[in-house]
C-alpha cells in the first residue's frame, strides 16, 4: 500500500509529459503550417535529387558547395521554363479571348443557327440572359495586363519559392544527419522507422513520376491532335493540356473542350467532332491505363484512395497536397500495419 502513492505521482508525471509533448507538437504544427508549401515541396525535391546530388558530392567539396550547385540548377530546370510557359499562357488566352470575340460579333455563325429553328431558340435564351460579346470584350481587357501580373506574382508565392530552395539545400547537404536524428528520435525500433521512411520515399516517387509520365502522355497525345489538326501553337498547347493533367479534377479538357468550340463556331464540324473524340475518347481515359502500370505496386493504394488522398490534400493543404495527401494515408496505413504486427503476433 504505501507504494501506491508512488506509483500514483510517478503515473500523473507520465500523464503530465504526455500531455505537454502532445501539446508542443500542436503548437510546433501550428509554427509550421505557414511553411508547409515550401517545407513540402523541398522535401519532394531532395528525395527527386538524391541519387544525382549523392554523384555530385562524391566529386565536389565542400559538402555546401555541392548542396549550393544542386538548388541552382533545380531552380533553373524550374524556374525557367515555368516563367516561359506562363508568360506565353496568359498571351495566347488573351488571344483566344480576342479571336472569341470577333467569332462573337460576327454575323456568320448566326445565320447558321437561325437555319436551324431549334437552334436560334436556344441562342435567343442564352443572348437574352448573357451577353456573350460583352463578356468576351471585358475579359480581352482583364487578360491584356495577365502575362506582366502572373510573372510578378504575389509576394506569398515569391516568398514560398525562396524558402523551398533555401530549405532545399539544408535538406540535401545534412540528409544522413537528419535520417539518423529521426531515427534516434523515433518511437519506432530502427527497422520500422525505416519501412515508414521508405513509404513515404516510395508514394512520393510513385505519385511524382506517375503521374508526370501520364500527363507528359496525355500532353503529347493533346498537341498530336491540334498538329493534325492544323490548330496554332501545337506544341505550347500540347505542354500546358500535359501540366494541367498532373492536377486531378482539372485536366487537359480545359483546353482541347474550348478549341473544340472554336472548331464549331467556325464551322468545321468534322475537325470539331474529331478533336472531341480524340480528347473525351483517348486523352481522357489513357490515365486509366497506363497510371496502374507505370506505378505498379510501388504506390501500394487502390486508384479510388490515391484520388481522395489527392483530391483531399489539395483541398486542405493546396497544391502542396498533391504529394501530402497520398503521403499521409500511405504512412498512416504502414504505422497500423506496424500495431497490428505488435499486438496479434
Amino acid at each position: 500500500m504505501g507504494e501506491e502513492p508512488g506509483i500514483r505521482r510517478a503515473q500523473i508525471r507520465q500523464l503530465v509529459m504526455l500531455a505537454g509533448t502532445a501539446f508542443g507538437l500542436y503548437l510546433g504544427y501550428l509554427l509550421a503550417l505557414p511553411f508547409l508549401p515550401a517545407l513540402t515541396w523541398a522535401l519532394v525535391l531532395s528525395i527527386l535529387l538524391a541519387p544525382a546530388h549523392q554523384r555530385l558530392e562524391a566529386h565536389v567539396r565542400p559538402r555546401n558547395l555541392a548542396a549550393f550547385i544542386s538548388v541552382v540548377a533545380a531552380a533553373v530546370v524550374i524556374i525557367v521554363p515555368a516563367i516561359f510557359i506562363v508568360q506565353q499562357l496568359a498571351r495566347e488566352v488573351a488571344r483566344g479571348a480576342i479571336y472569341m470575340t470577333n467569332i462573337l460579333q460576327a454575323t456568320e455563325w448566326r445565320e447558321t443557327v437561325n437555319a436551324s429553328p431549334r437552334l436560334s431558340a436556344i441562342a435567343a435564351w442564352v443572348e437574352e440572359r448573357l451577353d456573350l460579346a460583352g463578356v468576351a470584350s471585358g475579359l480581352v481587357a482583364r487578360l491584356s495586363t495577365l502575362s506582366t501580373t502572373l510573372l510578378r506574382g504575389s509576394v506569398n508565392q515569391v516568398i514560398n519559392l525562396i524558402l523551398t530552395f533555401y530549405l532545399l539545400f539544408y535538406f540535401l547537404r545534412d540528409r544522413e544527419p537528419g535520417l539518423r536524428a529521426l531515427k534516434n528520435l523515433s518511437p519506432l525500433s530502427e527497422i520500422e522507422t525505416e519501412e515508414v521512411a521508405r513509404r513515404f520515399v516510395d508514394t512520393v516517387h510513385a505519385t511524382i513520376f506517375g503521374t508526370v509520365a501520364v500527363a507528359s502522355v496525355q500532353g503529347a497525345l493533346g498537341g498530336l491532335i491540334f498538329s493534325w489538326l492544323g490548330l496554332p501553337t501545337p506544341v505550347f498547347w500540347g505542354v500546358v493540356m500535359g501540366l494541367l493533367a498532373i492536377v486531378p479534377v482539372l485536366g487537359a479538357f480545359i483546353v482541347w473542350v474550348p478549341a473544340a468550340l472554336f472548331l464549331a463556331l467556325e464551322g468545321e464540324w468534322v475537325k470539331a467532332l474529331v478533336l472531341a473524340g480524340w480528347g473525351g475518347v483517348i486523352v481522357a481515359t489513357i490515365d486509366n491505363l497506363l497510371y496502374p502500370i507505370l506505378v505498379g505496386d510501388r504506390l501500394r493504394l487502390h486508384t479510388v484512395v490515391a484520388f481522395v488522398g489527392a483530391v483531399g490534400g489539395i483541398i486542405l493543404f493546396g497544391a502542396s497536397g498533391l504529394i501530402l495527401g497520398p503521403a499521409i494515408i500511405a504512412v498512416t496505413v504502414t504505422l497500423v500495419w506496424i500495431m497490428k504486427t505488435r499486438w496479434y503476433t
